[in-house]
């Protein structure tokens, strides 16, 4: 009888492991109603509807529905938890949502480098036509040009002369 209640505990320890271990992963947001940073689809390069503005450098598409973080490029801050808004920043989420707007909230998206960033969102280029909604940000002042990262030195050039140009006009954040 004693070998019987061994047994029953060992297997009664097992389940709770069983049970802590699904528990702590749904917790920590690996459970079905959360989505993994990675679980959604890929995007490919075309031409998107966007549900929404996050602030100056970040779109929400509506289909796939995923979020793009505008390649190459910094907005000063508006929406970030627990962080001041930032000078320029209203400014630079206002001129995204002009851009989208005179897109018809219809984008072209280019895929140029890496994919995605440390967060999980979609790396890419907008535009609408002949504009790039990146470049411009920069050549008005209103993001700074982020060259460390992976993507094409063509891209890069674009983004340090409208930065080169931003700075010796003293345009938006470099006004100060």
């Amino acid at each position: 009888m004693a070998r019987y209640r061994r047994s029953r505990q060992r297997e009664l320890w097992a389940v709770v492991a069983i049970l802590l271990v699904a528990l702590l992963r749904w917790w920590s947001g690996g459970g079905s109603q959360s989505r993994n940073r990675f679980d959604d689809p890929a995007l490919g390069p075309g031409v998107y509807e966007v549900d929404r503005v996050v602030d100056g450098d970040t779109l929400d598409l509506r289909q796939p529905h995923c979020r793009i973080r505008l390649q190459g490029v910094d907005t000063p801050e508006t929406v970030k938890p627990d962080w001041p808004v930032e000078p320029w920043g209203p400014e630079a989420s206002a001129f995204t949502k002009e851009f989208v707007d005179e897109a018809r909230g219809r984008v072209r998206v280019e895929i140029n480098g890496e994919t995605r960033d440390k967060y999980g969102r979609h790396l890419a280029f907008i535009w609408n036509g002949e504009r790039m909604l990146n470049e411009e940000l920069v050549r008005k002042g209103l993001a700074r040009a982020t060259l460390q990262y992976d993507f094409g030195i063509r891209k890069k050039d674009l983004l340090r002369d409208a930065e080169r140009k931003a700075k010796k006009e003293h345009l938006g954040i470099w006004s100060k």
